[in-house]
């Protein structure tokens, strides 16, 4: 259990059949009346972040999110195949459920599972990977003079904006945060 009064940043607790952890949090003592905790708070599952108060004394369940490193297989169209490579067990993960920056992401790369009592809910990939360029127009001599960018597709088939001098068969580091390129690999 943990009680409003122990909160802390990066607690995560169960309120209202949700899971949440503290973003922020304040003891408030007014002159008058009661103490109380003012809290921002995140929804783990869904994302949403609402600011709630709550009587320093409230009580609620701990709430355990299970982070597990595995191995990305492959996507067979429907669904998302990631396997433990320690126990060889397969986790099938639906499209609806990859982040944004999963299309950084290539087979046999390890990306952390995040779940609750079992249920999966998300998927954070590396925070820097390397990518070959697979197209990108040819830079042109004279255009570094400025901070020009152009158009680059990674083997993943993602696109990023990259300086003027990379060329076809480059390897890039990228953070996969931000999209943003970082250097040659």
């Amino acid at each position: 259990m943990v009680v409003a009064g122990d909160f802390k940043n990066g607690i995560t607790f169960e309120c209202d059949g949700q899971v949440y952890q503290v973003i922020e949090f304040q003891h408030v003592k007014p002159g008058k009346g009661a103490a109380f905790v003012r809290t921002k708070m995140k929804n783990v599952i869904t994302g949403a972040v609402v600011e709630r108060t709550f009587s320093p004394t409230d009580k609620f369940e701990n709430a355990y999110i299970e982070r597990k490193d595995l191995q990305y297989s492959y996507f067979d169209g429907d669904l998302y195949h990631f396997m433990d490579t320690e126990t060889w067990e397969e986790t099938l993960l639906a499209p609806d459920k990859m982040p944004d920056n999963f299309k950084f992401v290539k087979e046999e790369m390890m990306c952390k599972i995040i779940s609750y009592k079992g249920n999966v809910f998300g998927v954070e990939p590396p925070t820097f990977v390397e990518l070959e360029v697979t197209d990108t127009e040819p830079g042109f001599a004279g255009n570094t003079a400025t901070n020009a960018l152009k158009s680059a597709t990674l083997e993943t088939g993602a696109e990023i904006k990259v300086p003027l001098f990379i060329n076809v068969g480059d390897k890039l580091k990228i953070d996969t945060r931000t999209g943003e390129y970082l250097s040659r690999a």
